[in-house]
């Protein structure tokens, strides 16, 4: 089978509860970031967890989950342990539509996961423990680009130099296979540890490059987005930019391009990105206009700030067809 749309990234189990400001001082949480955990932080914090919602997680992995559910063939590159997350995550994507071509296996770390607790104004404060998933390398890359469209890579993968040589396989398989390579910046201080190689791959194997406003000024050094923008589409095909409830913009071809963003409360902001990046790719792999693709990333943004968890819940086709998009 071929696929249109692949990613490679970090299977994370994304474990959600509820937490007011208070708990989040009293547990150490600084709210409305990720925060990297070690294995027993993140069972203590698990185990203060009130309300958990365990759901297939990860930034790549929400961002594939979604383009499947808009009805293009997809798979996932990730690296679980054969244990009760590990094998819960795989069998999530594979009844959603989303291949997962490395099954559970028998590796040293457990399945990685990220205690995420969600705030009354919906900010997500995100305690991560990587885990299995972050020894993901090159000879986990399995052979699946044939006839693919475009590989999707996260940012987080360059935390190891494990996952740095499976970011480069699956690049260079893309490029054998005459495909095109996306990125997401993932996180501001993502771009402010892996500055020199985020803008050599943007400059070099990356056609599409996925960040918001922070990350991509954070990324070139700059406090004027028009200037990061403007370093970042002189050296990269297609540059997104998501801007916090103001329109988004995209960068191709020397033109800026913009998507209105009606501002609302989110209920969970968790996923926003990871579906802004699901709508604006699969409008990509179809052939739309940089506006329409945008048009579609606010959407897929919209409707799962609207409630608990990171994937779509509604029919996302159907509301294109509203908007007049499909």
């Amino acid at each position: 089978m071929s696929f249109n749309v692949i990613g490679i990234g970090n299977a994370i189990v994304d474990v959600i509860s509820h937490a007011n400001d208070m708990f989040l001082d009293q547990m150490g949480i600084e709210k409305g970031i990720m925060q990297l955990v070690d294995r027993d932080r993140a069972e203590l914090l698990y185990a203060a967890m009130r309300d958990r919602v365990e759901t297939p997680g990860g930034s790549v992995g929400n961002t594939i989950a979604g383009i499947g559910a808009l009805g293009l063939k997809t798979a996932f590159i990730g690296k679980v342990r054969n244990d009760a997350l590990g094998r819960f995550y795989a069998a999530s994507l594979e009844e959603a539509g989303t291949a997962f071509p490395n099954p559970p296996k028998d590796v040293p770390l457990p399945t990685s996961r990220s205690m995420i607790f969600v705030s009354p104004d919906g900010e997500r404060s995100m305690n991560t423990y990587l885990g299995a998933g972050a020894d993901i390398s090159s000879a986990d890359v399995p052979d699946v680009f044939d006839g693919a469209d475009i590989l999707f890579l996260e940012g987080y993968l360059f935390d190891k130099d494990e996952g740095k040589t499976a970011f480069a396989e699956a690049a260079a398989k893309m490029k054998a296979a005459g495909g095109r390579a996306a990125i997401t910046i993932s996180d501001p201080f993502c771009a402010e540890r892996h500055r020199d190689d985020f803008q050599r791959l943007i400059a070099g194997d990356v056609d599409i490059a996925i960040g918001n406003a922070l990350e991509w000024m954070t990324l070139y050094q700059t406090d004027t987005l028009d200037e990061a923008l403007a370093q970042a589409s002189a050296a990269c095909d297609i540059v997104a930019c998501t801007r916090s409830g103001e329109s988004v913009w995209i960068m191709q071809g020397g033109q800026r391009f913009e998507a209105p963003v009606t501002p609302v409360t989110p209920v969970d902001a968790t996923g926003a990105g990871d579906q802004f990046a699901a709508g604006f790719l699969y409008g990509v792999a179809t052939g739309r206009d940089m506006e329409t693709a945008a048009r579609m990333g606010v959407i897929c943004a919209a409707e799962v700030i609207g409630h608990i968890g990171p994937r779509p819940k509604a029919n996302i086709r159907a509301m294109f067809a509203e908007q007049g998009l499909l």
